[in-house]
């Protein structure tokens, strides 16, 4: 009799063990919000073990945990999956935090919002012709800020990479709907010709991958528009990190500040972007 009661125990504890809720920490770049159902849609990183990185909506047990998100923020939270349901919970938006001391006048930038008209302005590519803002609208653009030295593998030559993978991910829509800019924040040196040299290890197409330079005042005021600090420091540039995506209206749709998020999960906000109805 004992040992019916307690096999039966046993099995009763297995039971619970087979459908306790299961918990995975997880960090997702927000795409949309959608808080009338209670859910956002994010390109979430894999979870080893449970699935690949993918993108997916997402629903909260409470709304008001949507207050804090704005699609381009990274976040990181809970996913928890129970018998019949997955949700997130603990949500924490994700603020970069450069490991770079910087002049007080730098951090006094003032940022265009998201949704705001960008400025015009005309630049020069690694051809040697003006490429304006204004000549791009209706198709949806991509920028990173760079300079050609740049000696730091997670810097310059990450962000590069991201448009690299978008040029490979997008080959079928770049020129068409996608344009690619690379702003070099080091006038001086990165001319037309070394612009051009770069772009070749990139495998650029100079007709949808811009790599742009000019006067060192309009390269500033560029910069400034979306928060891009750089200062001289022993010799070299140090500078912030920042990749930003304009709509087809000409309207900033992200301005990613970091280097935290991954290739795919750039593509999947672009391709976001691309959808939305014009």
């Amino acid at each position: 009799m004992m040992r019916t009661i307690a096999v039966a125990m046993l099995l009763c504890v297995a039971a619970e063990t087979t459908w306790a809720a299961q918990r995975y920490p997880v960090t997702g770049l927000v795409l949309k919000i959608d808080p009338t159902h209670r859910t956002f849609v994010a390109s979430c990183k894999a979870i080893p073990g449970y699935m690949d990185a993918m993108v997916m909506p997402i629903p909260v047990r409470d709304a008001k945990a949507l207050d804090a998100l704005k699609p381009s923020a990274l976040v990181d939270f809970t996913l928890v999956v129970t018998e019949d349901d997955a949700y997130a919970e603990n949500l924490q938006v994700r603020q970069y935090q450069s490991m770079e001391v910087e002049p007080l006048q730098a951090r006094r930038l003032q940022l265009l919002a998201l949704g705001a008209a960008v400025p015009d302005f005309t630049l020069v590519d690694q051809t040697g012709h003006n490429v304006r803002l204004a000549q791009l609208a209706g198709k949806v653009l991509v920028s990173s800020f760079i300079y050609t030295s740049c000696p730091l593998p997670n810097y310059c030559f990450r962000l590069s990479n991201n448009l690299a993978r978008l040029q490979k991910r997008f080959a079928d829509r770049l020129g068409r709907d996608l344009v690619l800019l690379s702003v070099s924040i080091d006038p001086a040196h990165d001319t037309p010709e070394v612009l051009a040299r770069y772009a070749a290890t990139w495998r650029a197409d100079a007709k949808s991958w811009h790599f742009l330079t000019g006067p060192e005042p309009q390269v500033k005021a560029v910069c400034r528009s979306f928060g891009v600090n750089f200062w001289p420091d022993e010799g070299a540039l140090t500078h912030s990190l920042h990749t930003i995506i304009i709509d087809r209206h000409g309207k900033l749709a992200a301005n990613f500040e970091g280097n935290e998020f991954t290739a795919e999960q750039l593509g999947d906000f672009v391709e976001a972007v691309l959808g939305q109805r014009e």
